[in-house]
């Protein structure tokens, strides 16, 4: 993917292209799999749900308005996901794992609700999954030992004396990996996940 300083989501928004929508369902498929596994349904209709959710997403885009609310990305998808989910549950199509239908009835009103439990669940799940897969992707855009001054000194908290030691470079090296990296992932996740401090 080409090095840019436009957010993910602002670049679907003006221009959407395969590779966007590749990077976007890169990052969201195992964590709507993941969600969606909890409910009592088949392996195979989760599968079918996560294919819904995502056509829904793409499709539905252009109406996304982020406006600058923290957060106003992931409770779209998530109430994307909850619908579709209440939807399949009600059409009677789906072949539950188990008795319970009404608890999973309570949870997809919990999870409709911003101030519940099961939301703020969703909430810091979202943001952790979203930043480590932001990583996986961006990792092979640097080359070694800027990803890994990055690792030791930001990720592990290694002092950067310590790190540029480690890896044979200089203290200026370590910021300078540090700061591309950081660069790089803030445009990355702007609109996704809520700032993070490093």
């Amino acid at each position: 993917m080409e090095s840019t300083s436009i957010s993910l989501l602002e670049r679907l928004r003006v221009a959407p292209d395969e590779s966007g929508w590749s990077r976007l369902v890169d990052l969201y498929t195992p964590l709507i799999r993941r969600w969606l596994g909890r409910s009592p349904l088949q392996a195979s209709d989760v599968d079918d749900l996560v294919q819904d959710v995502l056509s829904v997403v793409v499709r539905r885009f252009p109406e996304f308005r982020h406006a600058q609310r923290p957060g106003a990305f992931r409770a779209w998808l998530r109430a994307i996901a909850v619908n579709r989910l209440r939807d399949y549950f009600k059409a009677g199509t789906h072949r539950p794992l188990a008795i319970g239908d009404s608890n999973f009835v309570e949870t997809l009103d919990r999870l409709e609700d911003p101030q519940s439990d099961l939301t703020r669940d969703w909430d810091q799940e979202h943001d952790r999954h979203v930043l480590h897969r932001l990583m996986e992707l961006l990792q092979p855009e640097f080359k070694r030992a800027t990803w890994e001054a990055f690792r030791r000194h930001v990720l592990e908290g290694a002092g950067a004396e310590a790190v540029a030691s480690e890896l044979g470079v200089s203290v200026n090296a370590v910021l300078i990996a540090k700061s591309r990296v950081l660069q790089r992932l803030r445009e990355e996740m702007k609109g996704l996940v809520d700032e993070v401090e490093w």
